[in-house]
């Protein structure tokens, strides 16, 4: 059991469909039926907020899910399908008061404008509890939608080719972050005068051309939408290895990352603050969170034998990119715990099936991480951002900044 002076920590729960293990679908409590109702989505939501939640993450993409990692598969026997994950979290947003609501974005071949003003709006929508999860995407069929470029098929992410493509995709990535993290800057907080008496609703010296050219993204700026009452909201993104732990390192508030013992987690976590020293991001807070895909019961036996039967229904052993905890609540609390030691700040579990495992988190779990003073007892704060002990930035582009310009960014004349 942890010291009673270990620091608190935070967790968010991932929410997929019916549950993050594939055959979730056919439990009784899974509602299969409700999936693309938003009552299935807020009563969700509402769970994970009783249980004092810092934030959910709502997965998305931009083709059907798979079972395979690089393309689209021909199965029957899963969910297929899903609803626009931002427009889900600004549906939801309305009926809560504190959890944070984090979407999914995929960057690959969306715009950065877009998705700024997006974030944007549900930051407002939500009095400030918005932020995103960035991702990528190697799909060829999801290119197609597009018709702006193709994407190569990639037989081993391991091969030199393959690891290539992924710099460049991830390279790409970063800039669409930082655009983002500009639009949502070029408005000053205070650039919207609304003076009846003058007739003046804007400052236009205080709307900025963020004039960004890169590679991958020329964008002038500003946004159509003032700043977001967070400043930023949150930016998360799961990294599995070296390229995306740079990405995490550069432009992220929240890393995902997926160790398989404390030893993993203790390597991945010095080698994102090295990669954030490099960065020159030493001295801003970064929080990294392990996931875990979680299936929770009273008794360990119990869990596994759950596992065990989703898994033939399923056809086959379910296998994840982060590590499979089938237990109880005192269980995984202990090794939260252990993990939490070796420097992660948080924790992103992933309910392997939503219906049964997330009331296990809120009822089971959280009150056994109370009872060892390592979770909070009420939300103490009323943004996201202030959940996550991270302050409000400072505008770069405001006077008074000391970053006020970046290079070819000017006020609107």
């Amino acid at each position: 059991m942890s010291s009673p002076s270990a620091a608190p920590l935070h967790l968010a729960v991932a929410l997929d469909g019916t549950g993050w293990h594939p055959a979730s679908w056919r439990e009784p409590v899974a509602r299969p039926r409700d999936l693309l109702t938003a009552g299935y989505w807020a009563g969700l939501v509402a769970e994970a907020e009783r249980g004092l939640i810092d934030f959910v993450t709502i997965e998305d993409g931009l083709g059907p899910q798979s079972s395979r990692l690089r393309d689209r598969d021909d199965r029957t026997d899963q969910v297929r399908g899903r609803l626009d994950a931002v427009l889900v979290a600004a549906r939801v947003a309305p009926l809560t008061r504190h959890i944070g609501l984090v979407p999914t974005v995929v960057a690959t071949h969306t715009e950065p404008f877009h998705i700024s003003k997006a974030i944007a709006t549900l930051d407002y929508v939500s009095n400030g509890r918005a932020g995103l999860r960035v991702r990528i995407t190697g799909r060829p069929d999801e290119a197609a939608h597009f018709g702006r470029r193709s994407i190569p098929g990639i037989d081993a992410y391991d091969s030199p080719a393959a690891q290539d493509l992924l710099t460049d995709w991830f390279d790409e990535a970063a800039d669409y972050v930082e655009v983002v993290r500009r639009l949502w800057d070029s408005w000053e907080d205070d650039a919207e005068i609304r003076d009846t008496a003058t007739g003046r609703f804007i400052d236009r010296d205080k709307l900025h051309h963020i004039g960004f050219e890169g590679r991958h993204f020329s964008v002038k700026g500003p946004s159509i939408t003032p700043r977001p009452p967070q400043g930023q909201p949150l930016v998360t993104a799961l990294a599995h290895r070296s390229v995306p732990y740079r990405l995490v390192a550069r432009q992220a508030d929240v890393g995902y990352v997926t160790p398989h013992d404390a030893g993993q987690a203790r390597a991945i976590v010095a080698e994102i603050r090295s990669e954030q020293a490099a960065a020159g991001r030493a001295d801003q807070p970064l929080h990294i969170f392990g996931d875990l895909l979680v299936l929770l019961d009273d008794d360990p036996a119990k869990a596994a034998g759950r596992r065990a039967r989703l898994d033939e229904l399923s056809g086959e052993p379910y296998t994840a990119d982060a590590r499979i905890f089938a237990g109880t609540p005192a269980g995984l609390g202990d090794l939260l715990a252990e993990w939490s030691e070796a420097g992660l700040t948080g924790f992103r579990l992933r309910p392997a099936v939503l219906g049964h495992d997330l009331p296990r988190i809120t009822q089971g779990l959280v009150p056994e991480l109370q009872r060892r003073g390592l979770f909070r007892h009420a939300y103490e704060a009323g943004t996201l951002r202030g959940l996550l002990g991270l302050a409000r930035p400072a505008n770069r582009y405001s006077s008074g900044h000391s970053a006020s310009l970046v290079p070819g960014s000017t006020p609107i004349a």
